[in-house]
């Protein structure tokens, strides 16, 4: 999978994340309200990408998305709390936690769980 097509799916799957926990408090769901709520995930999201290609690092290893969940995850709150002027509800984290791990780092690891089971029904793996 090419480095854009995977930038890109890291970056639908946060805006999807946040669009269900705006969904889940019943809070508006237009572009820009959506947007409020995503833009800090995804600038921490820029910065683990930015980690991650300079180190020179497979962007679809199990490794890399734990980076980029960390990178996300850390630096939205960070700014989120700085914008809202006190640190993010315990319960948020846990639950941005939460989500935005299994999906950034739950579709690498079922992509290395395919690539290996495609090996092992190779042939020339024999």
């Amino acid at each position: 999978m090419a480095v854009p097509v995977m930038i890109v799916l890291d970056a639908v799957l946060v805006v999807v994340f946040s669009t269900f926990g705006r969904g889940a408090h019943s809070e508006g769901l237009g572009v820009a309200q959506v947007w409020g709520t995503a833009w800090p995930f995804l600038v921490g999201l820029a910065v683990g990408w930015l980690v991650l290609l300079a180190g020179r690092r497979e962007p679809s290893s199990i490794g890399s998305g734990v980076l980029l969940w960390l990178a996300t995850l850390v630096v939205g709150m960070v700014i989120r709390g700085l914008g809202d002027g006190r640190v993010p509800h315990w319960s948020f984290m846990i639950v941005a936690g939460v989500v935005t791990g299994l999906f950034l780092v739950g579709w690498r690891a079922v992509r290395a769980a395919l690539v290996r089971r495609r090996r092992q029904r190779s042939p020339s793996a024999n």
